[in-house]
C-alpha cells in the first residue's frame, strides 16, 4: 500500500506546474527571505505575542532537529526511494536570487544507481521538512486560533511534495506529522511551565501583564 501510493503521487499524478510548485514548497532557499521578515515582524510589531511566538518556534525546531529528527533517523535508518528503486525526481533550476527559478521549467528526471548509493541523503523517516512545518502550525493555532489553523495547509502541501519529489514514502510524512504534533505540544506545556514557574521570580512586572507564555493575548 505505502509504495502503491508513493508510485501514483511520484509517477501518476503528475504534470509540469506541479512540478514547479512542488519543487518550490519543498526548496525552503526560496522562502527563507520571507521567513525572515515575518519574524523580524512579529518580534517589532506584534509585542510580546510575537516574541513569545518566535522564542517558542526557535526553541521547539532547535530541540526537535538537534535531538529528535538526527536521533532518529540514525537509528531508523530508513533508505529514501531513491536509494531503494527508481523514482522520479524534480530539480528546480538554479537561478540568483533563488525565487527567480520559478521562472524556469525544474528538471525532470529518474534515480540513477548513483542515487541508490547516495550516502549523504540521509536516512527516511523522520522528514525535517514535515516536523518543522507542522510545529509552525502548531505553534500558529496556540497563538492565533483559527486562522493560524490554516498553516496546517501548508504543512499538509509541503508534506505532499516530499513524496511527489521521491523524498520520502508515504508511511515516513504521515508517522512524522504525528509524532512532530506531539513534540510540538509536549514543548508547548514544557515552556509554559517554565514560565510560571520563573518568571513571577525573575520578571514579576512582566508576568503580571502576561500570565500565559502559550497564546498570549496582551501587547
Amino acid at each position: 500500500m505505502d509504495q502503491a501510493l508513493f508510485h501514483l503521487i511520484n509517477e501518476q499524478w503528475t504534470s509540469p506546474a506541479l512540478d514547479l510548485f512542488m519543487g518550490a514548497l519543498s526548496d525552503m532557499k526560496i522562502w527563507q527571505p520571507l521567513l525572515v521578515l515575518l519574524g523580524l515582524s512579529m518580534l517589532v510589531f506584534r509585542g510580546f505575542k510575537g516574541r513569545a511566538f518566535v522564542f517558542c518556534l526557535v526553541f521547539t525546531i532547535g530541540l526537535s532537529e538537534a535531538l529528535v529528527v538526527r536521533s532518529l533517523k540514525a537509528a531508523v535508518g530508513r533508505p529514501r526511494p531513491k536509494q531503494s528503486q527508481t523514482v522520479r525526481l524534480v530539480q528546480l533550476q538554479r537561478a540568483t536570487p533563488k525565487i527567480l527559478t520559478l521562472l524556469q521549467q525544474p528538471r525532470v528526471h529518474y534515480s540513477t544507481t548513483k542515487d541508490l548509493r547516495e550516502p549523504g541523503a540521509g536516512s527516511s523517516f523522520p522528514s525535517g521538512h514535515v516536523t518543522n512545518n507542522v510545529v509552525v502550525a502548531v505553534f500558529c493555532t496556540l497563538f492565533f486560533g483559527r486562522w493560524g489553523a490554516l498553516y496546517f495547509v501548508v504543512a499538509a502541501l509541503i508534506g505532499y511534495s516530499r513524496i511527489y519529489l521521491g523524498a520520502h514514502w508515504p508511511s515516513d510524512v504521515v508517522a512524522t506529522a504525528f509524532m512532530a504534533a506531539g513534540l510540538a505540544l509536549l514543548a508547548a506545556a514544557l515552556l509554559e511551565w517554565f514560565w510560571r514557574r520563573t518568571a513571577p521570580r525573575v520578571a514579576p512586572e512582566l508576568f503580571a501583564r502576561h500570565p500565559r507564555l502559550i497564546g498570549a493575548t496582551a501587547p
